[in-house]
């Protein structure tokens, strides 16, 4: 009776030539690998942030310092879950590398991670279901938090009948919402709430939210260095996709973000609090945006400096030696020094 065989498919060309590459040997994409590595050193669990700490500091808080953690963990609730989704509906699928999806997996592990956290956070911060039920309902109620939802959603809606990027067109909306995930959400909505829990931090309050966010922190920071590793490599191999008009859109992308989150920052400070209100924010967000565009090899446009000396040298961590130390040695917050653009 004949054997049937199958035709050993061609490797793919470019990362993201169409298809499902399998093979691991040899190595065509070693620097994803080794962010997977990296990342598994990064390992932490909800349960150890001890959150029931920042019970007795809610008690303590104004009004408007209420007003602004519940508007905080209510972006919470769902951020990450939205983050979650693109990556698998649109990163798994079209970042044609079996390296590359070693990270992707082990990202999807550590959003859960995220989502369980920020659970875990709105339990104890809101211990009544109502207002734990309004949280979870804020991308439809928060006008603040819907807006940025919105911004998220249209660009996973830009990509989502493509099967396949066959044509230029079809790569450069996937470079599109790649960036607008790594640069404006993680990297600019995420890096804005960070802001908010460490200026709480800075003044003596809340250190359990502080502690789970020193470990997304790092995260996210590995999250985003992974996806400006793929935009290098593509522009390595198809230099043709960045040309002005992609440097166009990507500026109005992130000028559109910086404005969603400077929303987001009015509604949170009101008329300003301590240390904190919307005119520092805004200054702070524009240093971010530039930061990302520079990163991306695109010209900076707001020349803001960091208003916040507490997130300039943010203490998250040391790196001098951070990948050379044992796994255990990272199941404990740490505290040391990164800059805003450190790249792991």
């Amino acid at each position: 009776m004949p054997v049937t065989t199958h035709p050993t498919p061609a490797r793919p060309q470019n990362l993201l030539d169409p298809g499902f590459e399998l093979t691991l040997r040899p190595m065509r994409y070693p620097r994803f690998y080794e962010r997977y590595r990296d990342a598994i050193k990064n390992t932490w669990t909800v349960e150890e942030v001890d959150l029931q700490a920042d019970v007795p500091d809610l008690a303590r808080l104004t009004p408007g310092e209420r007003h602004l953690i519940g508007r905080l963990v209510a972006f919470f609730a769902t951020g990450d879950s939205i983050v979650a989704n693109n990556l698998v509906l649109t990163l798994y699928k079209h970042i044609n590398s079996p390296e590359a999806r070693l990270y992707l997996s082990r990202q999807l592990f550590e959003e859960a991670v995220h989502v369980q956290f920020y659970l875990t956070l709105l339990d104890t911060y809101l211990p009544d279901p109502d207002d734990r039920a309004a949280a979870f309902a804020a991308v439809e109620n928060i006008p603040s938090i819907r807006d940025k939802a919105e911004f998220c959603f249209r660009w996973i809606d830009s990509v989502q009948e493509l099967d396949r990027l066959r044509t230029k067109a079809d790569r450069r909306r996937f470079l599109l919402n790649l960036i607008c995930f790594a640069a404006c959400i993680e990297g600019l909505f995420f890096y804005g709430a960070f802001a908010y829990v460490y200026w709480f931090r800075s003044r003596g309050l809340l250190h359990g939210l502080a502690t789970g966010t020193n470990w997304v922190f790092r995260d996210e920071t590995m999250h985003m260095s992974f996806a400006f590793d793929v935009v290098d490599t593509v522009r390595a191999e198809e230099p043709d996709l960045f040309d002005e008009e992609l440097g166009r859109q990507v500026t109005a992308m992130l000028r559109e973000a910086v404005e969603a989150e400077l929303q987001f920052a009015r509604d949170l400070c009101g008329d300003g609090l301590p240390g904190m209100n919307t005119d520092s924010m805004r200054q702070y967000l524009e240093c971010v945006a530039d930061q990302r565009l520079a990163r991306l090899g695109f010209a900076p446009v707001y020349g803001s400096e960091n208003p916040f000396s507490f997130m300039e040298l943010q203490g998250v961590q040391e790196l001098t030696n951070f990948f050379e130390r044992r796994v255990s040695a990272y199941q404990v917050a740490v505290e040391g020094a990164v800059a805003l653009d450190e790249d792991f």
